[in-house]
């Protein structure tokens, strides 16, 4: 029996929950695939406050919910084979934690997992302007394997909308574990020397 590839979804209290929400539904439609929830307080409050959203209709967007306290998850462990985690949208509180190994909760801890097993582990970071302590940790996470992904939109594709603004991204990041889902967005192909 040929088992779903995993992936952890993981959200914080930085602003941006519409990335976590919008890579939930996607991977819902994704049948060889298993999405991992871990939701902290303040990600589940600006949840409520950014998409009118609450845990339970979250929670059914993925395949499996873990809670943020929940240590001996399975997805704290490296010998549960995940494809790695993703963090959308992620905290300067956060990253600190991933940057310096302090796997004081769920995430922090898988994380730090997916970091020491080689696994992919990208970041959307949600904070601006940065000062110089955000961005030495973003250099100590990139130097440990992940990937900073802040979530800025590319402007040659001349759309209005916020939607197709975060499909890009979403796109994008997914397309990083191979998951490529037509219409998320258009690659760049160049510019026609022509016109």
């Amino acid at each position: 029996m040929k088992h779903k590839k995993r992936l952890i979804i993981a959200m914080t209290g930085a602003t941006g929950a519409i990335y976590g929400v919008r890579l939930l539904q996607i991977l819902q439609q994704q049948l060889d695939w298993e999405a991992h929830l871990v939701i902290s307080a303040a990600g589940l409050v600006n949840l409520k406050y950014e998409l009118d959203m609450d845990r339970r209709t979250l929670y059914a967007l993925a395949d499996v919910t873990h809670g943020i306290d929940d240590i001996a998850a399975s997805i704290a462990s490296g010998s549960f084979k995940t494809e790695g985690i993703i963090i959308a949208p992620c905290s300067m509180k956060t990253l600190a934690a991933v940057a310096h190994g302090f796997g004081d909760n769920l995430i922090s801890r898988a994380a730090d997992v997916a970091l020491k097993e080689r696994r992919k582990t990208v970041l959307i970071p949600r904070e601006t302007p940065l000062n110089l302590a955000h961005i030495r940790n973003m250099a100590a996470v990139t130097e440990m394997g992940g990937i900073i992904y802040p979530p800025m939109p590319a402007f040659y594709n001349k759309t209005d909308s916020l939607q197709a603004m975060v499909d890009e991204g979403v796109g994008r990041i997914l397309d990083m574990f191979g998951i490529e889902v037509a219409g998320l967005y258009q690659a760049w192909n160049g510019l026609n020397s022509n016109t």
